[in-house]
């Protein structure tokens, strides 16, 4: 089985084009992974291929890693205008970094909105490969009839919902075909010798040794083509197909891609769960393929099934695709062998969350099911993650995206009956204190009884900021015995959880001095209590000052944003550091930024518009700040994570 993936910005045409390939066969399956991930499962000249089309948009960039993982090339359908080549630089990146074959497909060529040479410049910028253009349109009027195959100089003419029909080269596209065919064998000639003697030499090179040319140049990584189309209308599908199979790597040539897979038995690329059935994830079979019930990853696999789910199958072997059912122990984004699985390399893994939430059942009954349910649903699904808050104990679910965290929630409801309450996470503000004071408590307590009775002598100070929490005991002459200074500490610790503005205090120092205690009354309880009172009455007066958290901000986005990036880090109360080009994706930038933590989903907001959706941004805490200002009315306390 051959296997491509169909990648590109929303609305380029991705799944009609799919749809269009797979209506070459009378009989295609499907499996629909999340609603996000698609793949199609047809015939065409006799062999069997799959499409995995993928859902375009940031919010689902973390599925394009493991599609490529299971795929023996890719497929950039790409919109015919210069001005949304930047929404396609995402897709170019990722293909680049894996390492994969690619054809750019450029859609809806009956309605260009921009000359394709100039297409191929702007899609240029984002490549670090050569872009070759196999093909020329042929122009009737303001009208695109049909294109010309530089390799074979063959024209054909476009038939609506038909396989394009051979005519003869029109005179009005020769001096054009010719100037493309040209930059297109001096392009490749770079990768052959004899080519470029026969350049040289001014002979005409045989279209058969070109094609030879191409597919190796194509299977090496060595450059890009680009074909011509509009999948609405049926046109450049055969041209596409052909390419795919005569110069796209065979699965043995792409299996050798990553060196983890030299002994890998399969590939998990997805994994879904539906309702009634349960996990399902999506296999390649690699190496000596896989068997139903035998050990894969040190379980044994369940059933195997086609695509289709309809029909179980013995054995998935190297280079099927199939479903793995009733094995739970298998996750996406792993190369298993009998024993072992290894994660995909790093090029697969998704981009950091973008959109934080703390996750509550609506229903107190559901509490257990939605902590199972939502750990399910963060194994099968890339761009999830998840974590706790300290403070409430409810789940913190990270997404790619809002659109991404509606797909979540949808899914809680139908497949698991779950229904949820969605809160923002709360800053992690803390306190700290500007002055030294020393207090002094007495707890007495005496109702009857065993009395309590515990007198201290405490001082705090200020540390430098990142210090923490340091405690110490100057206490002389056995005033406060030895076996209840612990007591104390402890007490101290307690008060600090929570300052005079309702957030833990931090970066201070706690001095025991003295104190007083009784035979019979004092106890580890009343120091204890006698510490937390006396730290707790102390703060106060130490000029306490409310700190926020600052992240530093690793921006990447295509360069033509860079410039509008700029105001709107001031505007988030950040400080710009630097940007310089990304020396590994051509035409990005990495933008350096600090900014207050409070303003990190206003950032992804603003990051999603301002580069339409193309920026991503990795975030880390680096210090507290002291908060210039009053605290933000929606500023609740929330244990840090930094």
């Amino acid at each position: 089985m051959r296997v491509f993936t169909v990648l590109g910005p929303s609305q380029s045409g991705k799944t009609t084009l799919v749809e269009a390939i797979s209506r070459l066969d009378d009989r295609p399956t499907t499996f629909d992974v999340s609603g996000t991930v698609h793949l199609h499962g047809f015939s065409y000249l006799g062999e069997p291929w799959c499409a995995v089309d993928v859902d375009g948009g940031g919010d689902n960039l973390a599925y394009v890693g493991p599609a490529m993982a299971i795929s023996d090339a890719a497929v950039v359908v790409v919109p015919p205008d210069p001005n949304a080549a930047v929404l396609c630089a995402p897709y170019l990146r990722l293909v680049e970094e894996a390492g994969i074959p690619c054809f750019l497909f450029i859609n809806r060529m009956d309605n260009p909105n921009g000359r394709i040479r100039d297409i191929i410049a702007a899609l240029q910028t984002y490549c670090t490969h050569h872009i070759a253009l196999r093909q020329v349109p042929i122009r009737e009027g303001d009208a695109i009839i049909g294109a010309v195959d530089l390799i074979s100089e063959r024209a054909w003419k476009y038939q609506e919902g038909q396989p394009s029909a051979l005519i003869e080269l029109p005179q009005s596209v020769e001096d054009r075909e010719q100037e493309a065919r040209t930059e297109l064998l001096e392009t490749l000639s770079d990768f052959d010798d004899h080519l470029l003697e026969q350049l040289i030499e001014d002979k005409r090179p045989p279209s058969a040794e070109v094609y030879d040319l191409a597919a190796q140049v194509m299977q090496n990584q060595q450059l890009i083509p680009a074909c011509l189309g509009a999948a609405s209308h049926g046109n450049g599908l055969t041209r596409l197909m052909k390419a795919l199979r005569h110069e796209a790597p065979e699965f043995d040539i792409a299996a050798g891609r990553d060196e983890a897979a030299e002994n890998a038995r399969a590939i998990a690329g997805f994994a879904d769960v539906k309702k009634h059935i349960g996990k399902i994830v999506v296999l390649r079979g690699l190496g000596e393929g896989v068997k139903a019930h035998e050990s894969l990853g040190g379980e044994t696999v369940g059933n195997l099934t086609t695509l289709d789910a309809k029909t179980q199958i013995a054995e998935l072997p190297a280079g099927q695709i199939g479903l793995a059912v009733k094995s739970d122990h298998l996750n996406p984004g792993n190369l298993y062998d009998s024993a072992s699985s290894t994660p995909l390399p790093e090029w697969a893994a998704s981009h950091p969350v973008a959109h934080r939430q703390i996750v509550s059942p609506a229903h107190e009954r559901d509490d257990v099911r939605l902590s199972n349910a939502l750990t399910r649903l963060a194994e099968i699904d890339p761009g999830l993650h998840l974590a706790q808050d300290e403070l409430s104990g409810h789940a913190i679910l990270g997404s790619q995206g809002p659109q991404h965290m509606r797909r979540v929630t949808a899914k809680l409801a139908e497949d698991f009956g779950i229904e949820i309450l969605a809160d923002p996470v709360a800053t992690a503000y803390r306190e700290t204190i500007r002055a030294p004071v020393e207090h002094r408590h007495r707890h007495r307590k005496q109702s009857g009884g065993a009395g309590q009775f515990a007198d201290v002598v405490i001082s705090v100070a200020p540390m430098p900021r990142g210090s923490g929490f340091q405690f110490e005991e100057i206490v002389k002459g056995g005033a406060v015995p030895k076996n209840y200074i612990p007591s104390v500490e402890h007490g101290a610790k307690d008060a600090l959880a929570q300052g005079p503005e309702g957030f833990p205090v931090v970066d201070v120092k706690v001095t025991l001095s003295d104190g007083k205690h009784h035979n019979v009354d004092s106890s580890d309880y009343a120091f204890r209590t006698a510490g937390k009172n006396a730290v707790r009455e102390a703060l106060p007066q130490a000029k306490p000052v409310v700190l926020q958290p600052i992240l530093s901000a690793e921006i990447h986005l295509p360069s033509d944003f860079v410039g509008d990036l700029v105001p709107t880090i001031s505007s988030l109360q950040g400080q710009v550091l630097g940007f310089e080009g990304n020396p590994n994706a051509s035409g990005w930038e990495i933008f350096n930024a600090q900014l207050p933590a409070v303003a990190e989903d206003e950032l992804h907001r603003t990051l999603a518009s301002a580069t339409r959706g193309t920026g991503w941004v990795k975030l880390s805490f680096d210090h507290y700040e002291e908060l210039r200002g009053p605290v933000p009315k929606t500023a609740t306390r929330e244990s840090a994570n930094a």
